[in-house]
């Protein structure tokens, strides 16, 4: 389906409208958000960047390659850039298929590739300094 930055705010309901269908007898979804403590530090906000059109096309490789290998799947995916507060969302995936098994491994799969391959880059600002965290591949 699809797969895109943004700077705007996330909405699920987005990616769960675009999965969606009267096959569909599962759709599982992930929202992450930005937490309050990380490696024992008080966070204040995060930063978000990443090299746009080679994350992007990395982002939509993902999503073809899960809806190749997982019977039925339909997935879309958004991840915020810029500057994030505690609570604010950061990535929103919805992942349909016609059982939850599927979907539920979908989705999965989506999250933890996106996490590893993609170029993203975060940088925390916690109460005591800030330093670059999960610099991609």
């Amino acid at each position: 389906m699809t797969a895109r930055l943004t700077t705007e705010r996330l909405r699920l309901d987005d990616v769960i409208a675009e999965v969606g269908s009267d096959e569909t007898g599962g759709i599982v979804t992930f929202t992450g958000t930005v937490r309050s403590q990380s490696r024992g530090k008080t966070i204040v906000r995060l930063e978000y960047e990443a090299y746009e059109p080679m994350a992007e096309k990395k982002l939509d490789e993902i999503v073809r390659a899960v809806e190749a290998e997982v019977p039925g799947a339909r997935v879309a995916v958004r991840h915020r850039l810029g500057t994030l507060v505690v609570g604010e969302t950061a990535v929103v995936i919805a992942a349909a298929a016609p059982h939850r098994a599927e979907a539920f491994t979908a989705c999965r799969e989506v999250i933890e590739r996106l996490k590893k391959d993609v170029p993203i880059f975060k940088k925390e600002i916690a109460d005591d300094g800030e330093e670059w965290v999960g610099l991609g591949p």
